[in-house]
C-alpha cells in the first residue's frame, strides 16, 4: 500500500513535489474509494489517484520518477557495476539544480508495517539514504547514510533496531549502489519486506501499457482464461474464446528485410525462448466460430486485452498499479470501467491502488472520484513542474462541476491556445 511519494530535482521537477494517497476530510464515496489499513498509526488511504495536466506539464515525469526509484532499488546492487552512472536526471534549467542530487522518498505499508525509505543521488554517487520503520506505529530509524566529499566515501549510522551483518553489508556497498539493495542481495531478512515492496508490489507501465504476453499467460489454465474472458465481456468486448499457441522461436520467421546484424541480435536474445501466437475467437449470429490473429484486432481491443491480466492480478493481490496515460486507445466508458474496479470492495477486496495520468475528463463529471483523489500538474515561470491537489481549491461538494471547472481553467493545469495564422512568403 502506498501512502506518499516525494520527488525533488528530477527532469522537469525542481522543487519537492508530493503525491499523497492519504484520505482528506469529507465522506463522499468514502466506503468505495477509501479504506482503513489494519496498521497502527496509519490514516485512511485512497484506492486511486488521477493526475491531469496539459502536454509537457510534467505529469509523465511524476510517473517516471516512481519508475526511476523502483529501477534503482531493484538494479543498483545486482545489475550495475563499479563506475556505472546512476540513472537520475536533475532539473537542467537552473545552474544550482543541475549540480544537486535528485531525491526520492516513499512511505508505504508492506507485511503490516509502515516504512519510510528514501535516498538522494547524483549520476555518480548515492549521497544520502535512510530508512525508518514503524512497527506497532512507533518510529525506528534503522539506518542513515551520508557521503563524505573529502574522502569520497559513504558514512553510515546504524541503530540497534537493525540486526544482521551490518559491517559486511556496509563494506560491500559501492558508492553508486544502495545499501538496501546490497544488504538484501547479501541475505538481510529484515530488509527484504522493504525491497520486495518495490520488486513485487509496485507494478509500473509507461504510455501504451503492457504487451499481451502476461494476459495470454493467464489463459494457460481454464480458470485464468475464464477470468480474462469475463473481464473482456463485462467491458462489452465480444470475444468468445482465446487460443494460445506456444512455439520455440524460429530465426527464419524474421522478415527478410531485417539487417543481418539485427537478426543476429534478436536471435541471441530469443535463443531457447518461446513465442506466443494469440488468436481471438468470435461467434457469429448463426453460431459459427471465426478466429482472428491478435494483430487483426483493433488497437483498443489489443490494448484492453493487454490490460486485463495485470488488472486482474493487481486486484487479486493488492498491488499498487502505476500507469501513464490510461486513456490511450480506450473509450471513456472503458476508462471508467477500469477505474471503478478499484473502487469496489467486491472487485478490490485486498485494497489495491491505482495511480494514473490521463486527458480523459468525462470521468471528472461523474461520481467516480473524491475531491482528494484528483491532482493537477502545470509548469511555473521557471518551467518547473508543480503538482497540486484539487482540494487546494475547496470545490463545493455536489455543487461544482469539476470537469467544467477544469476545462474552463479554474484549477490551472490547462493549455491556453492562442491563434495561429499561416503567412505566405
Amino acid at each position: 500500500m502506498l501512502i506518499e511519494f516525494t520527488v525533488k530535482n528530477s527532469r522537469s521537477i525542481k522543487e519537492e513535489q508530493v503525491l499523497s494517497l492519504v484520505k482528506a476530510k469529507g465522506n463522499e464515496l468514502e466506503d468505495s474509494n477509501s479504506f482503513m489499513p489494519s496498521v497502527p498509526g496509519v490514516a485512511p488511504l485512497l484506492r486511486s489517484s488521477v493526475i491531469y495536466g496539459p502536454n509537457a506539464s510534467g505529469k509523465s515525469n511524476v510517473i517516471r520518477a516512481i519508475m526511476q526509484m523502483e529501477s534503482i532499488v531493484r538494479s543498483s546492487a545486482s545489475t550495475s557495476q563499479e563506475g556505472d552512472n546512476i540513472p537520475v536526471e536533475p532539473f537542467l534549467f537552473d545552474d544550482a539544480s543541475s549540480n544537486e542530487p535528485t531525491e526520492f522518498e516513499v512511505v508505504f505499508i508492506n507485511e503490516n508495517i509502515k516504512y519510510q525509505y528514501g535516498f538522494t543521488a547524483t549520476k555518480f554517487n548515492i549521497v544520502e539514504e535512510w530508512l525508518i520503520a514503524y512497527p506497532k506505529g512507533r518510529p525506528q530509524r534503522w539506518f542513515a547514510r551520508g557521503f563524505d566529499e573529502k574522502t569520497q566515501s559513504p558514512e553510515f549510522k546504524f541503530s540497534e533496531f537493525l540486526t544482521g551483518q551490518k559491517s559486511v553489508w556496509q563494506k560491500a556497498t559501492r558508492n553508486n549502489a544502495l545499501f538496501l539493495s546490497t544488504a538484501v542481495q547479501l541475505n538481510s531478512e529484515q530488509l527484504k519486506p522493504v525491497f520486495s515492496w518495490f520488486k513485487d508490489k509496485l507494478k509500473l507501465t509507461r504510455i501504451g501499457g503492457w504487451n499481451p504476453g502476461f494476459s495470454a499467460s493467464l489463459c494457460d489454465d481454464s480458470t485464468g482464461k475464464t477470468r480474462i474472458l469475463e473481464f473482456l465481456k463485462a467491458a462489452d468486448f465480444d470475444i468468445h474464446d482465446i487460443k494460445i499457441k506456444k512455439e520455440k522461436f524460429d530465426p527464419e520467421s524474421l522478415p527478410d528485410e531485417f539487417p543481418d546484424v539485427l537478426k543476429e541480435e534478436i536471435t541471441q536474445q530469443m535463443k531457447d525462448k518461446e513465442v506466443m501466437d494469440i488468436k481471438t475467437v468470435h461467434q457469429t449470429s448463426s453460431g459459427k466460430l471465426v478466429s482472428l490473429d491478435f494483430d487483426e484486432e483493433s488497437d483498443g481491443t489489443q490494448q484492453f486485452f493487454s490490460f486485463a491480466g495485470p488488472w486482474i492480478d493487481s486486484l487479486n493481490n493488492g498491488y499498487v498499479l502505476v500507469i501513464d496515460e490510461l486513456h490511450d486507445n480506450l473509450h471513456p466508458r472503458l476508462v471508467r470501467y477500469l477505474v471503478d474496479l478499484f473502487h469496489s470492495e467486491k472487485t478490490n477486496p485486498k485494497n489495491a491502488q491505482l495511480i494514473f495520468t490521463t486527458h480523459e475528463t468525462s470521468i471528472l463529471s461523474q461520481d467516480v472520484f473524491r475531491r482528494d483523489q484528483v491532482w493537477f500538474c502545470e509548469k511555473d515561470k521557471d518551467q518547473a513542474t508543480v503538482l497540486y491537489p484539487l482540494t487546494d481549491f475547496r470545490p463545493r461538494k455536489d455543487r461544482e462541476n469539476i470537469e467544467q471547472g477544469y476545462l474552463s481553467g479554474r484549477y490551472g493545469a490547462f493549455p491556453f491556445v492562442s491563434s495561429f495564422e499561416l503567412k505566405s512568403d
